[in-house]
């Protein structure tokens, strides 16, 4: 069978709501990822040259979804986001309704639940351009602004790409943030990995495995990504 005959395959295979939540996963994950890059920029460089006494707590802030089960963050947020939470209370002030079992707070969540994939890459690459090439721009009188757009943003490139990569494909693979703060709700809620999961307590292991293939190939083609096109995950 060629290729494009097992491409026409797969889709026919593919009932109309999967393909629905592989467009919406990949929305929200684009979403998501444009948003954590305007967060994270600032903050990873505040990380990187700040020297409070408090940058440690930030950091670990920033840091906790990478040791928190996903299930305990949906929870809190579930909480705080819902009719009788201190965010629920605020948007139903505003006319906003609540946002768990929406796009929006599926968003909110995801930005949350990625954080660290986006600051810990764009942060080590600050640091590692060290205080130097700044120290040279402001003898030629750059500015703060100057120095940050024209030297710092250039020199941690590998960075961003890097924050870009593991953010996306992060926020595809979510599960336990997307089910617990948005549960199962067809072309709103519903993600690639809650799909997958349906398919399996249903026991319909064919469209599992055309979806859950999916994912295998486009992890590996991330880690490819990863380790080809930013010269820092190469070995010298």
């Amino acid at each position: 069978m060629g290729v494009g005959a097992w491409s026409k395959n797969a889709v026919q295979t593919m009932d109309p709501n999967d393909l629905q939540s592989v467009w919406l996963t990949f929305k929200l994950a684009g979403i998501t990822t444009i948003l954590l890059l305007l967060i994270a920029t600032p903050l990873a460089w505040w990380l990187a040259t700040s020297r409070k006494w408090y940058k440690g707590i930030v950091s670990a802030l920033v840091a906790l979804p990478l040791v928190m089960p996903p299930t305990v963050l949906g929870f809190y947020l579930l909480l705080l986001m819902g009719p009788h939470g201190a965010v629920g209370a605020l948007t139903r002030a505003l006319h906003l309704g609540v946002l768990p079992f929406t796009f929006t707070g599926l968003v909110i969540g995801s930005v949350l639940f990625s954080m660290p994939f986006a600051v810990q890459p764009i942060q080590n690459a600050f640091e590692a351009i060290g205080r130097r090439p700044l120290e040279v721009a402001a003898t030629l009188r750059a500015g703060a602004w100057d120095r940050f757009t024209s030297v710092a943003l250039p020199l941690a490139r590998p960075g961003f790409l890097t924050a870009i990569i593991l953010a996306f494909a992060h926020t595809v693979g979510e599960f336990g943030v997307v089910l617990m703060l948005g549960g199962n709700i067809p072309g709103e809620t519903r993600v690639l990995s809650v799909a997958i999961y349906n398919h399996v307590e249903a026991m319909e292991y064919a469209p599992a495995h055309w979806l859950a293939g999916g994912m295998v190939l486009f992890s590996f083609v991330v880690l490819l990504l990863l380790y080809t096109l930013n010269p820092t995950g190469r070995q010298k």
